[in-house]
């Protein structure tokens, strides 16, 4: 038997396409956010590495940050129009990037090496688009309380899932059909 701990999040599951939806709107509504923040920043002319506390959307920004915004965010577009599995994994692996991220640019604030020109605003932004990102990807996915017709369950148990079946198949076949 499989602990929730032993899980794994393997690419072979089936899709589920009402888990699908909550992967793609996740990643596209995250993404769109990204470009447009990246696009602001960049139409703000502001250098490149430049560290001088320039600001769009409340998030301090320069032009390295706003490009990998726009590229982060045009991946996490991809993964909404490709859906599945592969917007559930890109949505978790993003998230655990950017709260790495927050973890890493918290340690850089106040240096000579914050080249994103990061201050703890973007650090919060960090930590809950990595939370929300990982939500999405996670969503129906992984838990210890997974109901039993979901597809991961499912393949994660396929001799209990099909024990089920039969039980139901027999529940089924032995009811008398209405009006008989």
């Amino acid at each position: 038997m499989m602990h929730p701990v032993e899980a794994q999040l393997d690419e072979h599951l089936p899709v589920d396409h009402k888990l699908s939806m909550v992967y793609r709107v996740g990643a596209g509504l995250t993404g769109i956010l990204l470009v447009v923040f990246g696009v602001l920043g960049l139409t703000n002319r502001i250098g490149f590495f430049d560290t001088g506390g320039d600001q769009v959307l409340s998030l301090n920004t320069n032009g390295a940050l706003s490009v990998l915004s726009i590229c982060v965010g045009l991946l996490l577009i991809i993964g909404m129009v490709i859906g599945g599995n592969f917007a559930s994994t890109l949505n978790i692996v993003l998230g655990l990037a950017f709260i790495a991220s927050g973890f890493v640019n918290l340690a850089l604030l106040d240096t000579g090496l914050n080249f994103l020109a990061f201050e703890i605003q973007n650090v919060l932004f960090s930590f809950v688009v990595g939370v929300m990102l990982m939500w999405f990807g996670m969503y129906g996915r992984v838990g210890s309380a997974l109901p039993h017709d979901n597809p991961y369950w499912r393949a994660r148990h396929p001799e209990q899932a099909a024990r089920e079946d039969r039980a139901r198949s027999r529940t089924r076949s032995a009811t008398p059909a209405a009006g008989h």
